[in-house]
């Protein structure tokens, strides 16, 4: 029999017939000791080949895996029967205590295996009986589990308890006893390395489970304000703060969602009231998250820089939305007033942020940016199509605004209403009106930096509506080219001179007074109250400005393009007949010579009609232009030196007077220069006489006389004294003007420019007959040459 053989058939025997080998006489305790020794060692070798310290561990993370999956579908069910729950709860915990004896037991086997591999071998054991039966006494309250042990069991069973029944102020409590007492054993060593890890391993997973069990919380709609914030500071307590930080982003968040939903649907028009609605809720939440995050976490960086990138994801989903619905539609259709309302509410709720360090208005503006400029230049070309359209049905009657429309600047008193109020066209009216409007809704949007493009957008349609002035005036030669650029639209003609200088009463007022005005209102707020206390000069306050000065410059500029076009069709008038024959040639001058009699001297014909041009042109200025003389000045300048400057650069009218085939004589030099001294005292009386119009002058007469000097002829012999054109001059004014009175010869002419009393000479009257006003031979009299008469003698008439 094998000694494998006698040990397993000595375990079946009782204690007193195992006893009984020891009474024999035959008894050899060192024979005895060797075979049991031999069969120790053969039963501690199988132990070894099947639980090595490797299965082991096998086996403890299989196990851990079963409770892990165990746990999580009791989560599942807990809610479906708690009473079970709560006897299965115990059921595993006894199954735990079960499993920890084994442990326990594979453990001491181990520890045992591990101490006969070293070959610690017992020196002696005790032979008394006595000593024997307390041996295996011993090893039977072994198998039993230790106080402590108990414990741990108890206490995972307690903490499962405490976070099934989500208590978890007291989980929290226990799983911070748990940790300390691991800090105990660990440090007073009462307990094993293996079990010590064990109760490590346990905290671990509970603490893991009750995070994930306040982040089921954290998600629910349920669970906000003081709660949320609980459940958020618990878990950042647990050691896990990033997540607690991000299950806090998260829920506000899908309560930020929640809201969109319930608001959307009952939205049935989107406007001020849904983007006010939806703003309040968007930011008001973005500023709970903030504070919520502040009063958690503090002001740590990594969870500051992770707010501030949450709160700008979720306003550039608001402005996504607030585009699609809001100011998508109110952009194509030129709807800048929606777009700039809308913005101004977002802009007031998000400047509530800021003193929480949240700045998200950038963010806002460069979202909204390009459905404004579209609104913008939607908003321009509504301006110059109604214009435009207006423009064609226009009679050019200057009258004041109609009853109801917008006042004349937004800060006039109501003291100063009925003198500032001006006197325009109806399309210059709505022009301006609409204009005021843009500027209104561009003034508040100052953050999108819109005040330099709006001035350009103002000159752009200014520009075009100074077109079509110039296509009303009849026979422009910019008429052709003005209506191929402005795709063919019809306008108006202005067909008398009072409508002609209505267009330009309209873009003068405009530029001058109107726009620059409205302009103001792109003025920051300090400026403007300055302008609202004395409105009359707030065009010169406005041309301090550097850019606002240029701009008004270029206003200016279109309208000088619409005064040459004036001042060029009226003397295109005076030099051209019907037909097209040059009115204003040499043979004037040229045949005076070849008549046998002496010529009656009077201004020619033509500088007859541009004088009464100019008077007609200052007495309709002087009801259109009150209150700004100088541009009716400038205007009269203008026309007189666009005549004499055609003169001075007729090639064709000099070619004749210097190389023609017959010379130019005494008495046509002395014609020419009485009209050219005609048009020097007219327009001097009428203070629109400029340096440029009187070099030209005295640059033609010069070449003139050069002329007739060429011919051999000393034109200073033959010319009558300065006197004698100031003395005719100013009596063909006076005559002319319907005013002779030879009575007092130095009475002052009145300007053209000031207020015009006597009525107007008609504009048929071309040719003035001297002998209606006066008999020739008093006339003849009164203007002889000095030579025969006796020039020193007469008086002459001041410049």
């Amino acid at each position: 029999m094998s000694i494998g053989d006698s040990a397993e058939l000595e375990g079946h025997l009782s204690l007193s017939d195992r006893l009984k080998v020891f009474k024999a006489s035959q008894f050899d305790p060192d024979a005895y000791l060797l075979s049991k020794c031999h069969a120790m060692t053969e039963k501690v070798s199988s132990l070894c080949l099947r639980f090595t310290l490797y299965e082991i561990r096998h086996v403890c993370s299989h196990l851990l895996e079963l409770r892990k999956a165990s746990a999580e579908e009791m989560r599942k069910s807990v809610y479906a029967n708690y009473t079970a729950f709560i006897r299965t709860s115990k059921e595993i915990s006894v199954l735990e205590g079960e499993l920890l004896s084994m442990r326990n037991l594979l453990s001491t086997q181990a520890a045992l295996v591990h101490g006969l591999a070293e070959g610690i071998i017992l020196d002696s054991l005790s032979t008394g009986p006595e000593d024997s039966e307390e041996e295996d006494i011993s090893d039977v309250e072994n198998t039993k589990l230790t106080k402590t042990e108990k414990w741990f069991v108890e206490f995972l069973d307690n903490l499962d308890v405490l976070l099934t029944e989500k208590r978890v102020e007291e989980a929290m409590a226990a799983l911070a006893e748990g940790e300390q007492l691991a800090k105990e054993a660990k440090s007073k060593q009462t307990l094993s390395s293996d079990a010590l890890l064990k109760l490590k391993s346990a905290l671990s997973v509970l603490r893991q489970k009750l995070v994930d069990q306040l982040a089921d919380a954290t998600c629910q709609p349920f669970t906000q304000g003081s709660e949320l914030r609980s459940a958020v500071l618990t878990i950042k307590n647990l050691g896990d703060g990033t997540r607690a930080h991000t299950l806090l982003l998260n829920s506000h968040q899908q309560r930020l969602h929640r809201g969109m939903q319930s608001l959307r649907p009952s939205s049935t028009s989107y406007g001020g009231a849904f983007t006010s609605a939806l703003s309040q809720l968007v930011f008001s939440t973005i500023a709970q998250a903030a504070s919520d995050s502040l009063a958690v976490f503090g002001e740590e960086p990594a969870y500051s820089s992770e707010l501030v990138t949450w709160a700008i994801k979720q306003t550039e989903v608001f402005a996504v939305l607030l585009k699609r619905h809001v100011l998508a539609l109110s952009a194509a259709a030129g709807g800048l007033r929606v777009a700039t309302e809308c913005i101004q509410i977002c802009l007031g709720h998000c400047s509530l942020l800021e003193a929480r360090g949240l700045a998200l208005s950038p963010v806002l503006l460069r979202l909204f940016r390009p459905s404004v400029q579209l609104a913008f230049s939607a908003n321009l070309k509504r301006i110059e199509q109604s214009s435009a359209a207006l423009a064609a049905a226009d009679d050019w009657v200057l009258t004041y605004a109609s009853v109801g429309a917008r006042p004349f600047s937004s800060t006039s008193s109501l003291n100063n209403a009925s003198t500032s109020q001006p006197k325009l066209s109806s399309s210059a009216h709505r022009f301006n009106s609409m204009v005021q409007e843009f500027l209104e809704d561009v003034g508040p949007l100052e953050s999108l930096q819109l005040d330099g493009p709006a001035l350009e957008g103002v000159l752009q349609v200014f520009n075009s509506y100074v077109n079509l002035l110039i296509n009303a005036l009849p026979g422009s030669m910019e008429n052709e080219e003005n209506l191929e650029g402005s795709g063919g639209k019809i306008v108006r003609m202005a067909e008398n001179e009072s409508q002609q200088m209505a267009l330009l009463a309209n873009a003068s007022l405009l530029a001058d007074e109107l726009l620059p005005r409205s302009a103001m209102k792109l003025l920051p707020l300090s400026q403007s109250n300055r302008v609202e206390a004395t409105p009359k000069r707030a065009s010169d306050r406005q041309s301090r400005l550097p850019e606002q000065r240029e701009w008004k410059r270029k206003l200016q500029r279109s309208v000088d393009r619409l005064r040459d076009s004036f001042c060029r069709q009226h003397a295109l008038d005076l030099i051209f007949t019907e037909d097209g024959d040059i009115r204003l040639n040499a043979q004037i001058y040229i045949s005076l010579d070849g008549n046998s009699e002496e010529p009656e001297w009077f201004p020619s014909p033509i500088f007859q009609e541009l004088f009464l041009k100019l008077t007609r042109i200052a007495s309709i200025a002087t009801d259109m232009f009150v209150g700004r003389e100088r541009f009716a000045t400038i205007l009269l300048m203008r026309l007189t030196e666009t005549v004499i400057l055609w003169l001075s650069d007729d090639q064709s009218f000099w070619e004749q007077i210097e190389q023609g085939p017959m010379p130019l004589g005494p008495l046509g030099l002395q014609q020419f220069y009485l009209d050219m001294e005609f048009v020097i005292i007219f327009s001097s009386q009428g203070r629109y006489l400029s340096r440029n119009l009187q070099q030209v002058i005295k640059n033609i007469i010069e070449r003139a006389i050069d002329a007739v000097t060429a011919t051999g002829i000393d034109p200073y012999s033959v010319l009558p004294e300065d006197d004698w054109f100031a003395e005719v001059a100013q009596i063909a004014i006076k005559m002319l003007s319907g005013k002779a009175n030879f009575s007092n010869m130095d009475r002052d002419v009145t300007s053209p420019t000031a207020s015009i009393s006597a009525k107007s000479i008609s504009s048929e009257c071309r040719v003035i007959d001297i002998s209606l006003h006066f008999p020739f031979n008093l006339f003849h009299k009164l203007v002889n040459r000095p030579s025969e008469t006796g020039a020193s003698d007469s008086e002459s008439s001041s410049n």
